[in-house]
């Protein structure tokens, strides 16, 4: 909705404020300002000339020397190439330095004679033919409004005005008007509002001598109330009635059509008038379609309507679709001479669909489909008709026609003031509550508030206090504590090991990811699944997009790799990925859900080897304070390279875990060609065996002791496995295994290798003697050569 601010003033004149903080006080009160415009701010310095003098120009056949009184006592002179100009004339003048639509005017010469300005036409004031109807397009504007020179144009023509943009809610249809949101102004700025009632003097006569009213669908049609005027004169409306229809953005067209617009846009009530010599038999009926029944619009487009389309017909044929816009067989034309105007109220949501259907949404329909106030009818009926006479556009029959079928019922309410309080969480007496909605249009009397007809959206308590609160002011509630306990929510276990999982991977460098847990069956095929494998038992969509997502992923390793392929083929050097990812485990019984696991994936390429997934996998268990772990080395999955593989197995000998680098073929299958690394970790497991509980002691006060260690043992004996041995003999003494050498080569036989160890030893009450280390060390080389069959090396 534009809203003209001079328009608004006439009914809010002692309103005193810049748009600013118009919109401002506007918005925070309930009715939302999108933005504002000065209309024809380009224009300045456009002054009413009188042409005294045209002249050739000595050295230009196509420009005359115009001698031009602008009102300063000193004659000014434009040079133009216009040919309507005469002697005489009255006519704009942008006085340089000046600004018009175009740009800026400057003096300047022309083939030597100076040029002080230019003549304007409507294009350059930013007009069109319909705002300035006697203009011609591409000439000079000859001015015929009653002024003198030196007048300013703007202020002449009465194109400078401020337009407010509301963006008006769909429950409230009474701000599609001026008067709605001069009515807001007016309770939102606490002023008084001003409000005409239409006076009609009538011309005698009858109006049921011309026209008579049928209404055969009282629920589509609740209230139709229409006048006769005759002896109508069609021509352009005066200048003050096309600026106010341009401000608001509704192109004039002729005195009725106009006075149709400007009542709809002022009381919101959307109006029709009807060529009366158009209908047959001088009666309207206002009926449903026949199915299949073609209808022509006034924009000349042809609809077949349906049979729960509501239409305006004569005796004959339909003249107008209801509420959304008439037909071309009843248009206002330059011969018409009698007109029907219609003021009708319909049902919102019949408007609604036949706008639909028929593919146009007026202005008519868009207030209609809102839903309207019926006792608007005769109000917005009176004032059109009061408009006619004072412009003299015809004469109006005396009496009015109205078909009010189904009554309005006034909404009745209490006023519930420590409910409304409690409520909003205020303390406002019932005075101003009262003064508050007296303000809005509401009527308060003896504790119960009757609810005005424009006001369609009230229905409780709840829609008062809204009321009460948007006008008092929402920054104006003070803060308060709430009057019960209040918990505050806290993420679960889960989720905050989850979060925290998280976190720790992107301070390793790692950059989140989440793709789709649809995925297609080929997947597996890539990883190198074997056609028995359980992993393949997936659930399956019923109706999914397509192939690529028609089954619920049991892994989300294909997932992970799709998208370092995707980075890879991108050219990105090295990656470093991780999810949060879901996976589906189908049960045995097709009756029950399947089952949802949070697997915690890893993968990346070209920024390390086997041994930093082992580091990053490590960090995971270690953050979450899972100690218990080890890995152990896993050569049958067909997924990962045979000698580069390892799962995680708890103290029980679950497994939690497998990570390493994918089977060269694997990667192949996604176009990459450097190793990739990936891991894949049951969250499930990691956070049953996870222990959050730091413990923490004293630094050492006495000395350790090392003891070296090299051993010759067979390739697939576990470096975890001689460690944890080790642990074992040595007891509390040992303190920290490492593994320092690895050796392979001609000392060393076929199939073996040497590993090399340092072992730290220390005591938390003494300095460990000799005697002691000895002893600890005897019984770790005592218990790896019972358990594993290892001796020192030579």
């Amino acid at each position: 909705m534009n809203l003209p601010m001079k328009w608004l003033k006439e009914f809010v004149p002692s309103l005193n404020t810049d748009p600013k903080h118009y919109s401002d006080v506007m918005t925070d009160t309930g009715s939302k300002v999108e933005g504002y415009e000065t209309l024809s701010e380009e224009v300045q310095n456009v002054k009413v000339g009188l042409i005294k003098k045209i002249e050739r120009h000595p050295d230009a056949d196509r420009l005359v020397v115009c001698q031009v009184d602008i009102g300063t006592g000193t004659d000014t002179q434009i040079i133009t190439a216009a040919t309507n100009v005469f002697e005489g004339a009255l006519v704009p003048v942008a006085v340089a330095p000046a600004h018009v639509m175009g740009g800026e005017i400057k003096k300047t010469k022309m083939r030597g004679i100076e040029s002080n300005g230019m003549f304007c036409s409507i294009a350059e004031l930013g007009l069109t033919l319909n705002d300035m109807p006697y203009a011609i397009e591409d000439g000079i504007l000859i001015l015929k409004e009653d002024c003198t020179p030196g007048d300013d144009v703007k202020e002449l023509l009465q194109i400078e005005d401020t337009v407010v943009e509301f963006e008006i809610t769909s429950n409230r249809p009474d701000c599609l008007s001026v008067i709605g949101l001069a009515r807001e102004t007016a309770a939102s700025f606490n002023i008084p509002a001003v409000y005409h009632t239409p006076t009609v003097k009538g011309s005698g006569d009858n109006v049921e001598n011309y026209i008579s009213v049928e209404v055969k669908d009282t629920e589509k049609c609740p209230r139709y109330s229409a006048r006769y005027v005759k002896n109508v004169k069609i021509e352009p409306s005066p200048l003050w009635l096309r600026m106010r229809l341009r401000a608001a953005g509704v192109r004039p067209i002729n005195n009725i059509v106009d006075i149709t617009n400007y009542v709809m846009l002022e009381y919101g009530q959307p109006m029709h008038a009807f060529d009366y010599a158009c209908l047959d038999g001088s009666k309207i009926v206002v009926r449903t379609a026949a199915e299949g029944e073609v209808f022509k619009s006034l924009d000349d487009k042809d609809h077949t309507l349906t049979s729960d389309m509501l239409v305006i017909a004569d005796e004959k044929k339909a003249v107008a679709l209801a509420g959304v816009m008439g037909g071309a067989n009843s248009e206002i034309k330059d011969t018409t001479t009698a007109v029907v105007f219609e003021s009708a109220n319909f049902l919102g949501s019949s408007v609604r669909t036949t706008a639909r259907d028929c593919g146009m949404r007026t202005e008519s329909s868009a207030r209609f489909e809102k839903g309207l106030d019926p006792e608007m009818t005769l109000e917005a009926l009176n004032r059109a008709c009061e408009l006619v006479e004072m412009l003299g556009a015809g004469e109006v029959v005396d009496g009015i026609i109205d078909v009010y079928g189904k009554k309005w019922e006034q909404v009745v309410l209490p006023l519930e003031c420590d409910r409304i309080n409690k409520f909003l969480g205020v303390n406002l007496d019932e005075k101003y509550m009262t003064e508050i909605l007296e303000r809005l249009g509401f009527k308060v009397e003896n504790g119960m508030i009757y609810s005005p007809s424009f006001r369609i959206d009230i229905g409780c308590m709840n829609d008062i206090a809204e009321e009460i609160i948007r006008i008092h002011g929402y920054n104006s509630i003070e803060s308060t504590l709430f009057a019960s306990d209040v918990k505050v929510g806290l993420p679960t276990e889960s989720q905050g090991y989850r979060r925290r999982i998280c976190n720790f991977l992107c301070s390793l460098g790692f950059d989140e990811i989440y793709t789709f847990s649809f995925i297609s069956p080929k997947y597996y095929d890539k990883i190198a699944l074997p056609a028995n494998s359980k992993q393949r038992n997936s659930v399956v969509i019923s109706n999914p997009l397509g192939e690529d997502t028609s089954v619920m992923r049991t892994t989300a390793i294909p997932s992970i790799m799709e998208v370092l392929a995707h980075n890879n083929n991108h050219h990105s050097e090295a990656v470093s990925l991780y999810e949060m990812a879901k996976v589906y485990i189908p049960s045995d019984d097709i009756t029950q859900l399947p089952e949802e696991k949070f697997k915690v994936m890893a993968g990346f390429y070209g920024n390390g080897d086997f041994y930093r997934m082992k580091g990053v996998v490590g960090a995971i268990l270690e953050n979450g304070g899972i100690i218990d772990c080890d890995y152990r080395a896993k050569s049958d999955d067909p997924t990962f390279h045979p000698g580069r593989c390892a799962e995680i197995v708890t103290a029980d000998g679950k497994v939690i875990g497998i990570f390493g680098e994918i089977h060269p073929d694997v990667a192949s299958n996604y176009g990459i060609d450097c190793p990739v690394y990936v891991a894949e970790l049951d969250f499930n497991e990691l956070l049953e065996n996870s222990n959050f509980e730091r413990k923490y002691k004293h630094l050492p006060k006495f000395p350790a002791s090392t003891r070296d260690f090299a051993f010759v043992c067979a390739e697939e004996v576990e470096v975890g496995a001689i460690e944890k041995v080790m642990k074992k003999a040595g007891g509390k003494l040992v303190e920290n295994v490492k593994l320092f050498d690895v050796y392979r080569g001609a000392q060393v036989p076929e199939g073996m290798k040497s590993l090399a160890f340092k072992v730290t030893m220390r005591s938390a009450d003494h300095t460990l003697t000799d005697e002691e280390a000895d002893k600890a060390t005897k019984k770790i080389l005592t218990l790896l050569e019972r358990e594993l069959g290892i001796t020192l090396r030579a």
